[in-house]
C-alpha cells in the first residue's frame, strides 16, 4: 500500500515536467523549416548545376557583332543597293539620346539600373496580374527584365517551357555579373525587332519616321519603345488606334517616373503617329553592276560577311556614264529589233467590262520607263484605239505601225504593211509609248464600256521588246576601273550579265592582238601581206579549211593598216601562220584572252571565247601604252568600323603621308603596272585602229569629230557583233547577239549593230569635252607614205597618209622588199629587208 501510494503521489510531478505543446510544435517547425531551406538550397544548387551545364557561353556577347547591312556605293557616293538578312544599323549606347533610353525603361524595365537582372517584386506583380488575366480570359503578359530579354534574344529560344525559363534566369544572372548595365542596354537596343523590316532602334527610326535617333521627338521615341512587345499589333497604319493607345501608355509611364512633365505629356499624347517613307538617300539604280559587285564581294569574303558584316563598298561606277550606257545600249537593241519585224503581241485578253482589271495583272517588264502596257479595243483603217492600265484610252496612227512588217525566220521581213489589221487585232496586249509633242486625235463613234462616248485621244506608238541582247562596258584604260556596265536590255527581265558571264567569240575584234605580234617582229603598218585564197588540209576526214573575207573577194598585196581597217580575214590568217600560233597564244595570254582559246589558226580570227569585260580591258592595255591593267569594279571595301580591308589601287606612296608643312610639292605616285607591250607597238596599233574609224568598218563613228579608234568584230554567220574602241582616256566595249546564238540576219555585222551603240555612247560621254589626240610616245617616226602600197609618198599619189614607224623601220624610196614567193609562207632566206616588208 505504501509503495503504491508513493507511486501515485509522485505521478503528478512527472506530468508537470513535460514541455508545453507549443514549444514542441515550434521545435518541429524549426527543424522542418531548416530541412526545407536546406532542401530548397540543394534543389536550387541542383537546378543551377543541371540547367546551367548546357547553357550557351554568355561571354560571346563580349565580342558581339550584330548582323549589319552591307552598303554598295557608286564612285560619287550614291547608294546603289544594300545587302542584308536583317535591316539593322548598329549604334553605340553613347549615341542613343537619353530620353529614348528613358522611354524604353518606362515601357520595359523601370528598375533596370537597380536590380541584379531579376526583378523579384516585378515577377510577383506579374504573376498576380496573370492570375487575374486567366480569370478574365485575357492573354498572359510577360514580366521579363531587359537583361532577361537580352539573354533570350541572343542565346535562347523563345518557347515557353519551364526549363527554358530557368535557363533564362541563370543566364541573366551571369550576364549581369559579366557586363555593365550600359553594355546590356546597348546589346538590347541593337538586337530587338521592331517590325517593318527593322532590326535595332536606329533602323526603326529610319523606317518608321525617316529620322536619325537624335531627330526623334518625344512622342516618336515613346512609339518606338512601345513596339518590341508586339510590333505587328501596333502598326501605325493598320492598327492605328492600338498603336496610339500603346504609345500613350508609354508616355504615361514616363510621366509617372518623372522622365517628362505634364505639359510635355499632353503635347506628345496629342500627336498623331505619322509614318514617313524612308528617303533622302542619294540612290542610283544599276542592277547589272550591283549584282556583279555582290558576286565579287561574296567570293572575296563569303556570303555571311556579305549579308551580315556591315561592309561599306565603294565602287568605280560613274552614275552619269552608267545612265548613258543603259540608254544607248537599249536604244541600239530596239533599233536593230525594229529593222527585223514584228513578232506579235505580248498576249491576249477579252475586251469586256473588266478589261482594265485583267490588264493590270500583266506584269511583263518592258525595259523602258516610258513604255506602257495596253490592250487593243478597236482597229480602224486610220489606226487602232487602245486602253491603258489607268483606264484611259489612246490612239495608234497607221504611220506608227508601218515598221511592223512580219518577222520571218532568218531575221527576214515580210511584205510591207498595207492595213493595220495585219499587225493588230482586238484583244492584243501590246507595249506602247506616248508620242512626244503630239496633238490629240479626234475619233468618232467610240464608246467606253459604260456607253460614254470618247472623242479625243492622245497618240501612241507601237513598241516591241527586243529579243536580241547585248552589253556595254566603259573603263578607265589607265587603271582598269569599270566606270559603267550594262549587262543586257533590262535587268528586271534577265539578271544574266552578258558583260561578265557570257563567253562569246570576239571574231575580228581579236585581230589587233595578232597584228601586235607582227609589229613586234619587224612588221610595220606599211608592210604588205597577200590577200589571196588560203587553204589548209585539216587532216584525214576533216576536210579543208578555207577562210574567206566577209566580201568573198580577194585584194592582193595590202598593207597591215588596210588589213585592219577593212578587217581582212585572209591577211590575218596568213600573218598568224607566218608568226606561228605559239606566238599568237603568247600574246593572248599577255592580254588575258587565252583561257578559252585553242592554238589553231581559226583562233587568229577570234574563234576563242572571251567576256566583254576582259576584251575591253585588253584594248585598254593597247591605248594606255602597253601597261597591264586588271578590270575592277570595286575601289575600296571598309569593315563596319571603317577600317579599309581591300583597296584596288595597291600602290605604296610614302610621300603621300607627309603633311603639307613638310612637303608642299605634289608627291610622285609610283607606276607599278607591268609593261606587256612595246609602247611604240601600242601606238602603231592605236594609229591603225584610228584608221578603222576614219576609213574602215567604223566609219559611222567619224561623225563625232573627235580622235577615236577601235575595231569591229563579227563572228561566223553573223551570230555576234562587236565593237571595242577608245579615246585616249576611255575604252568602251559593245557586244550584241542572241542568248541562244543564231544569225543576226544577212548584212548585219559589227559595223551595223554594235558601232551605232558605241557612237551614241561616246557622243554623250564626251559631250562638252575637247578632242584630245592620242599620245605619241618618244621614238615614233611619222612618215608620209602611199596609203595603198605603203611605199614612201611620191608626187602624184592619190592618197597619202602619215604612217607611224619605229626607228630604223621607215621605208626608203625605191625599195620594196618581200618574202621570196617561191618559198613556203613564212620561210625566207634572210630576215625581212628594208622597205615596206611583208608576206606574199
Amino acid at each position: 500500500m505504501t509503495e503504491k501510494a508513493d507511486i501515485e503521489n509522485n505521478q503528478p510531478e512527472r506530468t508537470k515536467a513535460k514541455k508545453p505543446l507549443w514549444r514542441r510544435l515550434f521545435k518541429f517547425a524549426l527543424i522542418s523549416g531548416g530541412v526545407g531551406v536546406v532542401s530548397a538550397a540543394l534543389l536550387v544548387l541542383w537546378a543551377i548545376i543541371h540547367y546551367g551545364r548546357d547553357l550557351p557561353d554568355y561571354r560571346q556577347l563580349a565580342n558581339y557583332e550584330p548582323s549589319v547591312v552591307t552598303r554598295i556605293h557608286a564612285g560619287d557616293g550614291s547608294l546603289l543597293t544594300e545587302f542584308a538578312r536583317e535591316q539593322r544599323l548598329f549604334v553605340p549606347i553613347e549615341a542613343v539620346p537619353e530620353q529614348l533610353i528613358h522611354a524604353f525603361l518606362a515601357a520595359e524595365d523601370k528598375n533596370f539600373y537597380e536590380h541584379s537582372g531579376l526583378d523579384y517584386m516585378g515577377m510577383v506583380r506579374g504573376n498576380l496580374r496573370n492570375v487575374l488575366n486567366v480569370i478574365l480570359g485575357r492573354p498572359l503578359q510577360g514580366g521579363s527584365t531587359i537583361t532577361q530579354q537580352t539573354a533570350r534574344n541572343f542565346l535562347l529560344t523563345l518557347d515557353q517551357r519551364l526549363d527554358r525559363k530557368i535557363k533564362e534566369m541563370i543566364l541573366t544572372l551571369r550576364i549581369e555579373r559579366a557586363f555593365s548595365k550600359d553594355r546590356i542596354l546597348e546589346l538590347y537596343l541593337n538586337e530587338i525587332y521592331f517590325g517593318n523590316r527593322s532590326y535595332g532602334v536606329a533602323a526603326a527610326a529610319l523606317n518608321y519616321f525617316n529620322k536619325s535617333l537624335n531627330e526623334l521627338t518625344i512622342d516618336e521615341m515613346a512609339y518606338l519603345a512601345a513596339l518590341p512587345k508586339a510590333p505587328n499589333n501596333y502598326h501605325p497604319v493598320r492598327n492605328r488606334e492600338r498603336a496610339m493607345g500603346r504609345r500613350n501608355w508609354v508616355l504615361s509611364r514616363m510621366l509617372v517616373l518623372d522622365y517628362i512633365d505634364a505639359d510635355t505629356y499632353r503635347e506628345a499624347a496629342s500627336q498623331e503617329i505619322v509614318m514617313r517613307k524612308r528617303g533622302g538617300d542619294a540612290r542610283f539604280e544599276a542592277g547589272y553592276f550591283a549584282e556583279e559587285v555582290r558576286r565579287r564581294v561574296g567570293r572575296m569574303y563569303g556570303t555571311k560577311v556579305l549579308y551580315e558584316g556591315g561592309l561599306s563598298v565603294r565602287t568605280s561606277l560613274e552614275p552619269r556614264l552608267q545612265a548613258v550606257a543603259e540608254r544607248t545600249l537599249r536604244d541600239g537593241l530596239i533599233a536593230y529589233d525594229r529593222r527585223h519585224g514584228w513578232r506579235g503581241p505580248l498576249g491576249r485578253l477579252d475586251v469586256d467590262n473588266v478589261w482594265q482589271e485583267r490588264l493590270v495583272t500583266i506584269k511583263t517588264p518592258l525595259g523602258v520607263p516610258s513604255w506602257r502596257h495596253a490592250v487593243v479595243h478597236e482597229v480602224r483603217a486610220e489606226g487602232a484605239v487602245v486602253g491603258l492600265k489607268t483606264g484611259e484610252y489612246g490612239f495608234i496612227p497607221f504611220a506608227e505601225v508601218e515598221w511592223a512588217r512580219a518577222w520571218r525566220t532568218g531575221e527576214r521581213l515580210g511584205p510591207k504593211i498595207k492595213d493595220i489589221g495585219e499587225v493588230l487585232s482586238m484583244g492584243d496586249v501590246i507595249a506602247v509609248e506616248a508620242i512626244p509633242n503630239s496633238e490629240l486625235v479626234a475619233i468618232a463613234d467610240f464608246y467606253d464600256i459604260d456607253g460614254t462616248e470618247i472623242t479625243l485621244f492622245p497618240q501612241f506608238g507601237l513598241r516591241q521588246i527586243p529579243e536580241i541582247q547585248g552589253a556595254l562596258v566603259a573603263m578607265d584604260p589607265h587603271t582598269g576601273r569599270t566606270l559603267a556596265m550594262a549587262g543586257g536590255y533590262d535587268f528586271e527581265s534577265s539578271e544574266y550579265n552578258r558583260a561578265t558571264q557570257a563567253k562569246r567569240q570576239p571574231g575580228s575584234a581579236f585581230k589587233p592582238f595578232v597584228y601586235a605580234a607582227g609589229l613586234d617582229r619587224d612588221f610595220t603598218p606599211a608592210s604588205l601581206v597577200l590577200d589571196a585564197p588560203f587553204v589548209i588540209d585539216q587532216g584525214e576526214g576533216l576536210g579543208k579549211w578555207k577562210p574567206k573575207n566577209s566580201s568573198d573577194k580577194f585584194y592582193g598585196p595590202s598593207t597591215l593598216r588596210l588589213g585592219i581597217e577593212k578587217s581582212r580575214n585572209l591577211m590575218t590568217v596568213r600573218l598568224a601562220q607566218h608568226l606561228g600560233m605559239g606566238t599568237i597564244m603568247d600574246y593572248a595570254k599577255r592580254f588575258n584572252l587565252h583561257e578559252n582559246m585553242e592554238p589553231s589558226l581559226a583562233a587568229s580570227l577570234g574563234a576563242g571565247e572571251v567576256s566583254l569585260l576582259k576584251l575591253t580591258a585588253a584594248y585598254g592595255m593597247i591605248v594606255n601604252g602597253g601597261k597591264q591593267i586588271q578590270p575592277a569594279l570595286i575601289d575600296r571595301i571598309q569593315d563596319r568600323r571603317g577600317r579599309t580591308v581591300y583597296q584596288h589601287d595597291d600602290r605604296v606612296c610614302s610621300a603621300c603621308e607627309l603633311t603639307w608643312q613638310l612637303n608642299s610639292d605634289e608627291p610622285p605616285v609610283p607606276d607599278n603596272r607591268e609593261q606587256i607591250l612595246d609602247p611604240l607597238t601600242a601606238y602603231q596599233l592605236v594609229s591603225m585602229m584610228q584608221g578603222v574609224v576614219e576609213n574602215g568598218t567604223g566609219r559611222k563613228i567619224r561623225a563625232i569629230g573627235k580622235p577615236l579608234a577601235g575595231k569591229t568584230g563579227t563572228t561566223n554567220d553573223e551570230h555576234d557583233a562587236w565593237f571595242v574602241g577608245f579615246s585616249p582616256d576611255l575604252v568602251v566595249g559593245v557586244f550584241t547577239g542572241f542568248d541562244r546564238p543564231r544569225s543576226l540576219g544577212r548584212g548585219e555585222e559589227g559595223s551595223s549593230v554594235a558601232v551605232p551603240v558605241f557612237r551614241d555612247f561616246m557622243r554623250e560621254a564626251m559631250n562638252g569635252q575637247p578632242g584630245v589626240p592620242f599620245r605619241t610616245p618618244s621614238g615614233i617616226r611619222l612618215v608620209r607614205v602611199n596609203a595603198e602600197t605603203g611605199a614612201p609618198a611620191s608626187v602624184g599619189d592619190a592618197r597619202i597618209i602619215l604612217e607611224a614607224f619605229k626607228p630604223g623601220t621607215e621605208p626608203r624610196a625605191g625599195q620594196l622588199a618581200v618574202l621570196d614567193g617561191s618559198l613556203p609562207i613564212g620561210k625566207t632566206k634572210s630576215s625581212i629587208r628594208k622597205g615596206t616588208g611583208g608576206i606574199y
